[in-house]
């Protein structure tokens, strides 16, 4: 008998996540020191039991603040995909469910938007209107919308010729009967890989945007910007840019192990 395998990325992938995401839910409740309050005389404190990741240069502890802007990486990340799922769902099933002229319209308005590269499009909105954390979250989460388009048109397309929806439209049930009974749940996994990989994708952008001074702006925290104010003190604290970059890449790997996870599982269901 073939000895089963575990989906190791599936359970990595969820293990960072569900570790950040209870990290995030803790820091409404918690910290170890308010995440804002400047101490001077600890400025450039070494990680040690006192301040876990050390202190930066105005003396504010790194954990603490670490644990505070996992809710704006969330939020972004959340928003964001939000807005790219339900735009991408609403565009991909108009073009593959009723196919003809406005498939054709609707495939090359997503072919225009994706010749624009996503941080520019977010880098010129976000200089138009003024940073601010909603027009990050709005500026990040269109560009999404053709990647989710295609992937659900595609399914559409795939799904909508089996024979049990063409025998339930013999059968007189109503295009939305078909929509949400027969062709959504067939591709399901889809979206929640296109989903996952997205977060990931979304959680750079926004650190390379608040990097650049052009995210989220103060008094919400944010990875990128954090990672902005450590470059100056790489030599000094070195601490300070490691732990915000550990955390970074830890979130973007974490997200890309559960989508590809969720891919394997899905492929030896259909073995």
């Amino acid at each position: 008998m073939e000895r089963k395998r575990r989906n190791y990325n599936l359970i990595i992938g969820g293990t960072i996540v569900a570790i950040l995401l209870i990290t995030m839910i803790i820091s409404f409740f918690y910290t170890p020191y308010n995440p804002n309050d400047m101490i001077t005389a600890d400025r450039f404190h070494a990680p040690s039991s006192k301040y876990w990741f050390g202190t930066d240069n105005f003396g504010r502890d790194i954990f603490s603040r670490l644990m505070q802007a996992t809710q704006t990486v969330f939020q972004v990340g959340i928003s964001a995909v939000g807005i790219g799922l339900l735009g991408g769902l609403v565009v991909g099933a108009l073009a593959g469910y009723c196919g003809g002229w406005l498939d054709e319209v609707l495939m090359r308005l997503m072919d225009a938007m994706l010749a624009i590269p996503g941080i520019l499009f977010a880098i010129m909105l976000v200089s138009i209107f003024q940073p601010s954390l909603f027009n990050t979250i709005l500026a990040l989460g269109v560009p999404r919308i053709p990647s989710f388009a295609r992937i659900v048109r595609g399914g559409f397309l795939q799904v909508k010729e089996f024979d049990f929806v063409k025998s339930s439209k013999i059968k007189g049930a109503s295009h939305w009967h078909i929509i949400w009974h027969h062709i959504l749940p067939n591709i399901t996994t889809q979206i929640i890989v296109m989903t996952s990989l997205s977060f990931s994708t979304v959680v750079l952008s926004e650190a390379g945007l608040s990097y650049l001074g052009l995210g989220v702006q103060p008094p919400d925290p944010s990875w990128g910007r954090m990672l902005s104010e450590a470059r100056p003190h790489m030599i000094q604290a070195p601490w300070y840019i490691m732990t915000v970059g550990i955390c970074i890449t830890l979130l973007v790997f974490g997200f890309n192990l559960l989508g590809d996870g969720i891919r394997k599982m899905q492929d030896k269901r259909s073995d």
